[in-house]
């Protein structure tokens, strides 16, 4: 009777198979692809806009702008979006525990929408204030995606593969920033005349994400544990698991919800009061902080600079540039695949340690580069060595940290907190960058390197192993590395639980 009945099943565990599959491309396209694509395109047609804003200031005042303001007008549009990631970061929990996690991915591109309409007008309305405001939208956009995205993924997977299910942030952002270098060639839309549809362009995702994720399941633990609907929840794991036996997993998902009742979300500030989040508010603010402070930002504004001393022609590197970004695909690619192999620690040791010695190599190079004529084409390698490093451990790994190392009631407060630090850093990084360059010259990289070196640190010494464990495994070890004392962590009794100790 087995056999007679195990070939029926294999189609459909390969459909279910896809919904998964289909559940996180909806997510991505959507998500942190739009964080990468609006974060490359701004970069093509600076000059254009630049030439707009100053040609639209004279139209209306008689007068061209001052030297000094184009400058700081075109900063303004490009800081804008940081900002908006910051407050699209606070919106995030809100939404993500008010109307879910697929809910809070699908009202998101209303911001979208409201960007594209002004960028795609704002040259016919003559209005540089249009492509401000469409930068600070779509950053909202981008702020809530980053964060709600992986959570969404991270509570849908099972937990062989949830580091490589949330790594698959990483893989869209870097496949955001690809395609946001290829689109804004200029043989395509970055020309003088067709920069604002260049910007308008990010509609396309959200078009796609509109009309594919509205099919796909609501994650399972969202459903039973804040909304208390087990059916539900029953319904969207075997859409997500397919006919395998999913006993073993609702156990593990009463247990949680047994532990979280009796209990309110948490808002961001009640994690740095909580002695039971010690361990798991430090990873992820040190972590997260060193993620944004490791150079790789300053590794991208520099490759311009290094193609050109390597002597390739002018016209070609915006060619070199993309593969940067492809390099970074590449390793998140690499790292989706090895990350359940060989576990989040290592990936993060290896990635800061690999980073470490090429950053070193690329400033020996910058020192050397007028006394050796080979030295521009070492600093050229170490640029693509040191984005393959960055992809391929900290890019990925650090967006699961919040998902693995928080609970439930948790969870969206975290990915406020981490959220809030990124969007904040990313915007300090990119002020400050111009002058960090222009103060320590060819050693503008030491910095970097000494945060480089704390990450790898951190890692081996504090951060503890997540792969292959259920989160109610990992609470029960973070409570022991919280509670040193303790001989063993809570046990999960299946009775109300009221205290904010997990």
């Amino acid at each position: 009777m087995e056999d007679e009945h195990e070939p029926p099943l294999q189609p459909r565990t390969q459909f279910q198979g896809r919904v998964l599959l289909l559940t996180i491309c909806a997510a991505g396209i959507g998500g942190t692809f739009q964080f990468g694509y609006n974060l490359s395109i701004i970069n093509a047609p600076t000059s254009h806009i630049q030439e707009f804003t100053n040609e639209t200031w004279r139209m209306r005042t008689g007068w061209p702008l001052p030297d000094q303001l184009v400058p700081l007008l075109w900063s303004l549009i490009v800081s804008l979006y940081p900002v908006g990631g910051l407050l699209g970061a606070l919106l995030a929990g809100p939404m993500a525990i008010t109307l879910g996690r697929k809910k809070s991915l699908l009202v998101n591109n209303i911001f979208v929408v409201a960007a594209a309409t002004l960028f795609g007008f704002s040259r016919r309305a003559g209005s540089f204030e249009m492509i401000m405001l469409g930068r600070l939208l779509v950053g909202v956009s981008a702020g809530v995606s980053m964060n709600v995205q992986p959570m969404y993924l991270g509570e849908s997977a099972p937990k062989e593969l949830r580091g490589a299910v949330a790594m698959t942030s990483a893989i869209f952002t870097a496949l955001g920033i690809v395609m946001g270098q290829v689109v804004g060639l200029r043989e395509l839309l970055g020309g003088p005349q067709a920069w604002p549809l260049l910007l308008a362009s990010c509609l396309v995702p959200g078009v796609l994400q509109l009309a594919s994720l509205p099919l796909l399941p609501e994650s399972p633990r969202y459903l039973l544990i804040d909304c208390g609907d087990s059916e539900a929840c029953l319904a969207a794991l075997q859409r997500l698991r397919g006919p395998a036996d999913l006993a073993e997993e609702l156990a593990e998902l009463e247990r949680e919800r047994a532990a979280c009742q009796g209990r309110r979300a948490r808002r961001p500030w009640e994690l740095f009061r909580d002695r039971a989040l010690r361990r798991q508010v430090a990873s992820l603010v040190v972590l997260g902080g060193v993620m944004e402070l490791c150079g790789n930002d300053a590794v991208y504004a520099y490759a311009s600079a290094v193609f050109s001393q390597a002597r390739i022609p002018p016209e070609k590197v915006q060619y070199a540039s993309i593969g940067t970004g492809g390099c970074e695909l590449l390793a998140a690619l690499l790292s989706c695949v090895v990350v359940e192999r060989v576990g989040r620690r290592m990936l993060l040791m290896g990635g800061y340690g690999l980073m470490t010695c090429w950053g070193s190599v690329f400033t020996a190079a910058l020192c050397l580069q007028s006394s050796l004529p080979w030295m521009p084409y070492l600093a050229m390698s170490c640029v693509f060595a040191f984005i393959l490093s960055f992809g391929i451990g900290p890019a990925g790994v650090t967006g699961i940290l919040a998902t693995e190392l928080f609970d439930q009631m948790t969870r969206p407060a975290a990915y406020m907190v981490c959220g809030a630090l990124m969007w904040t850093m990313l915007f300090l990084v990119g002020l400050g960058f111009p002058f960090i360059m222009e103060g320590l010259s060819h050693f503008l990289y030491v910095p970097f390197l000494c945060v480089c070196v704390c990450g790898a640190v951190y890692t081996g010494f504090f951060l503890p192993e997540t792969r292959g464990k259920s989160f109610v495994d990992i609470s029960e070890e973070l409570h022991r590395l919280n509670f040193p004392g303790w001989s063993q962590g809570p046990t999960w009794t299946g009775e109300v639980i009221r205290s904010t100790e997990l």
